[in-house]
């Protein structure tokens, strides 16, 4: 489940930059 973690974790970082963003 390597995969998913890592998915996971880039779906994180992206909402929080959009967040910083807006």
């Amino acid at each position: 489940m390597f995969y998913m973690d890592l998915l996971f974790s880039l779906v994180c970082m992206l909402l929080l930059i959009i967040c910083v963003l807006v």
